[in-house]
């Protein structure tokens, strides 16, 4: 089972990652505009908020990387603050930006939470 909750944890900091490729230097790109639904106005307006946002995606990802590459209980807490953190912003994000947020944060991390907490 720890095998199945690491994978399910490096899949949401691979997620992240992409996040903060897209916020942090490819907002003002169509690939990003499309993915956010922004126009390319909005997006160059928005650029420096979006790399701010991105930087913060880059924690949660940082979070469980460290989660995955530390050892004993360390390497749980990690992984267990991390994902906390990446289901509370997936949350807030749902409620306020996107409901895509649900499918691609929220989901995600909560199925590798309960990997890790079954895992112990």
């Amino acid at each position: 089972m720890n095998v199945v909750a690491n994978v399910l944890v490096g899949l949401v900091a691979l997620i992240h990652l992409y996040i903060v490729v897209l916020e942090m230097f490819l907002w003002t790109t169509p690939r990003a505009r499309a993915s956010f639904g922004t126009t390319e106005e909005f997006a160059k307006e928005s650029a420096p908020l979006a790399a701010n946002q991105g930087l913060y995606n880059g924690f949660l990802a940082a979070a469980l990387i460290w989660g995955l590459i530390a050892t004993g209980s360390t390497a749980w807490q990690f992984k267990i603050f991390g994902l906390a953190c990446v289901i509370v912003a997936g949350l807030y994000g749902t409620a306020t930006a996107s409901k895509k947020i649900f499918f691609v944060q929220v989901v995600p991390g909560t199925l590798a939470l309960i990997a890790v907490l079954v895992a112990g």
